[in-house]
């Protein structure tokens, strides 16, 4: 028999559709009722094939002898040769027996919607993995978790019916976070598997790897990581599957009594760590057990790769006031092959590591005595920034900005006004009492001061939007485990513009913005960019209407743009909405650069207004913008983007001069006038060295071009060429060497 039917039970339940072969076994069972006696010999044969002792595990029915039921029908069957009952008090028992095989030989079925909102049906308890088995086996080789009425769920759970549900694979950004987030598990593991006595504090998946804080009495060595990484290769071999468990806090306490960071961490209550309300969710394998809200993989063996890459000190919770930690840092990934291609692309980031381009092109450094997070600009890297502010003033000035400038601290009232007091203590640092109590406070953001200036005099609708422009320096707390170099400091200057605008203006400014915003990273070698949408955080100020509106307009404003972006759910500035915008570097990485915020909330804390065209006071909307993020920040991603070789307009040396011997020192200082004439960067190298060494020393410092002078060059007025990425002209008329290089210097603007 071919094709298949479906049946529905006694009770209205929707049984399975089944194979025709599988149908013989419920039509014969359904006959057992009433069917003639070589039906019900077939099925006496049947029954005694579904077990050794002839019993079937019916619900409801433990015991019963399946073939001896059978048997006992086939005589009732030979005395009724038509479709009747016996009249014999064990019909009913032989009704149920039926009916109770039958539903078990025809499971009852779940239904799931996949995400285009096709039904798919599945046998009541199937997991998340069956559903992907259902769809393919390749789409099962390659799930890691499920997505269950949006939230994640491992793949070994059973689901529920009519949920909607969609399939993480490996290779996807969620499903890469399951596997390091299960590689964290593996690791914390292992090291308490090796370390007697080791505790551990939390450990969860970051960016491109994972990491793990642990207290084993000192620091990790090299060989202690190694230990670690072959003690995972085992727990990866040994297949151990991972399970799922809930407990109550106070089992959770007594579980994870001899790890005080554990219990400080069910003490708080922290549903991230697994740890809500007085369930406290767990996952085990073998006798290893961690706080965590999951999903992991269903099993170790389905880790395709990982690496531990480093270790270094860590604070807990970040707080120097807290314990040290150990920290361990590892990679993860769907194969092999993604794994070695991330490793090259590490080693490639490490040498454009602006900490150490900086130190070797002469133009930064951190000194200690000046503390954490702050750092000293040197000629060279002075000179860039200054090209780079000199830029946005220029750029500013030319799209309808008026530059202000403010001071850097301000009175505590200030700040309690405009709301930092409340939701951004944390990050400015401690006022100081001065003036007789009065206590003023390092500036951490610039907004304030600009709403001061509008609100110095009364305002007319004739004069919006209104752009005020200032690279103002600010000043905020970052804790010491944060703070990155450049990327993450403490006192750094913000390209801060801050525009007020008519509600019915806020759409074409936004529009206008990001235009401007796109402009300015193209000018400095950005084409590919991206946006998070963030929406608004639990801790907020306005009105929900209004970050409605906000929201609606920044969005709008995206795709106007067709920029692609994601929503950052909750990850909006108290204050207002935002648009976080993003840009690829030369080897992929993606960092956040600049910063749109629709902000409702600080005109009704200042009481701003502007009196409209019927000479009624209304509120502007105020839209907080910054370009470049800071100019630190920007200029540490321009240096590892470029690898430390900037482009010709931004390079603070554009051409050394090499004179071959110290006869050609005069003509190389005539030459080297000549090229500052046509307002272009130079130096002469006329140290004690070789002309290869000074080549390689001018190529080593990034300098776009370097020309080398000699006797027959004194006597035709040229100079030996090499542009970077060129070969090097020899004899080249000096009039054709300054355009060729005042060209490939031009700012863009």
């Amino acid at each position: 028999m071919s094709g298949s039917c479906s049946m529905t039970s006694l009770d209205g339940r929707r049984l399975a559709a089944v194979p025709s072969s599988n149908a013989v076994k419920i039509a014969n069972t359904s006959r057992l009722l009433s069917g003639p006696e070589a039906t019900v010999e077939r099925d006496e044969a049947r029954g005694k094939d579904l077990g050794s002792s002839g019993q079937y595990p019916v619900p409801g029915l433990d015991g019963v002898d399946v073939a001896d039921e059978l048997a006992a029908l086939r005589r009732h069957a030979r005395r009724v040769p038509s479709f009747q009952y016996p009249k014999r008090s064990s019909t009913v028992r032989l009704l149920v027996t039926g009916y109770r095989l039958l539903v078990t030989l025809s499971p009852t079925m779940i239904t799931v919607s996949l995400p285009d909102g096709t039904p798919l049906e599945l046998e009541d308890g199937a997991t998340g993995l069956d559903a992907a088995r259902a769809i393919g086996a390749r789409l099962a080789d390659a799930a890691v978790a499920v997505v269950v009425d949006g939230n994640e769920r491992d793949l070994t759970r059973e689901l529920p019916d009519g949920a909607t549900l969609s399939v993480i694979t490996k290779d996807s950004e969620p499903g890469r976070h399951v596997l390091r987030h299960s590689a964290a598990h593996m690791m914390a593991q292992a090291v308490l598997d090796i370390f007697d006595g080791a505790t551990f504090a939390i450990g969860p998946a970051i960016e491109d790897g994972f990491y793990y804080d642990f207290d084993i009495g000192r620091a990790f060595t090299p060989e202690d990581v190694e230990r670690v990484e072959a003690r995972m290769a085992e727990i990866v071999a040994e297949d151990q599957p991972f399970e799922r468990a809930e407990i109550s806090k106070s089992e959770a306490l007594e579980l994870f009594a001899d790890h005080p960071y554990k219990r400080e961490i069910i003490e708080a209550v922290e549903e991230s760590e697994g740890a809500a309300g007085d369930a406290v969710s767990l996952y085990k394998n073998l006798e290893f057990v961690d706080l965590c809200r999951g999903p992991h993989l269903p099993s170790t063996g389905r880790l395709p790769a990982f690496k531990l890459l480093r270790t270094a000190g860590a604070y807990w919770r970040g707080d120097e006031n807290r314990p040290q930690l150990q920290r361990i840092y590892g990679t993860a990934w769907e194969s092999r092959k993604a794994q070695s291609e991330y490793l090259d692309r590490l080693e490639e980031a490490r040498k454009r590591d602006h900490r150490k381009l900086g130190a070797e092109l002469d133009l930064f450094s951190f000194p200690s005595e000046l503390g954490s997070g702050l750092a000293v600009w040197h000629p060279k890297g002075a000179l860039v920034r200054t090209i780079m502010e000199d830029y946005s003033r220029r750029t500013h000035l030319a799209h309808g900005y008026e530059i202000v400038a403010t001071p850097h601290i301000a009175r505590s009232h200030l700040w309690e006004t405009s709301g930092h007091l409340e939701f951004y203590a944390e990050g400015m640092y401690p006022p100081m009492e001065l003036d007789g109590g009065d206590e003023y406070l390092l500036k951490p953001m610039n907004c304030p001061f600009h709403i001061l200036i509008y609100q110095s005099r009364s305002r007319s609708y004739r004069e919006l939007p209104l752009r005020f422009f200032e690279l103002g320096t600010v000043y905020r707390y970052e804790r010491s485990g944060v703070v990155h170099g450049l990327l993450r400091a403490r006192g750094f200057t913000m390209d801060d513009a801050h525009i007020f605008c008519l509600e019915s203006d806020l759409a074409d400014e936004l529009k206008s913005l990001l235009e401007f915003v796109l402009m300015v990273w193209r000018d400095f070698g950005f084409d590919n960019v991206e946006a998070d949408l963030s929406t608004k955080p639990e801790k907020y100020v306005g009105q929900d209407d209004l970050w409605e509106k906000a929201t609606d307009a920044l969005r709008d404003a995206i795709e106007a743009a067709s920029i692609p972006y994601e929503v950052a759910e909750g990850e909006g500035a108290f204050y207002g909405p935002k648009i976080d915008i993003h840009v690829r570097d030369a080897i992929g990485r993606r960092w956040q650069v600049g910063t749109l915020q629709v902000d409702f909330a600080q005109p009704e804390n200042f009481s701003l207004e502007y009196t409209s065209s019927e000479n009624s006071r209304e509120r502007p909307v105020m839209i907080h913008r910054a370009l470049m993020g800071s100019i630190e920040r920007f200029f540490a991603i321009l240096l590892e983007h470029y690898g430390g070789a900037l482009p010709g307009w931004l390079s603070p040396v554009q051409a050394t001069i090499v004179p071959v011997a110290d006869r050609h020192v005069d003509y190389a200082n005539e030459v080297a006038a000549g090229l500052r004439g046509a307002d272009l960067r130079v130096e002469v190298d006329d140290h004690d060295d070789t002309v290869g060494e000074k080549i390689r020393k001018a190529i080593t410092m990034k300098h776009p071009a370097v020309l080398v002078v000699g006797d027959d060059d004194i006597d035709a007025n040229t100079a030996g060429f090499r542009l970077r990425g060129a070969e090097e002209r020899r004899g080249m008329d000096l009039a054709e060497i300054v355009d060729e290089l005042a060209e490939f210097c031009k700012a863009p603007r």
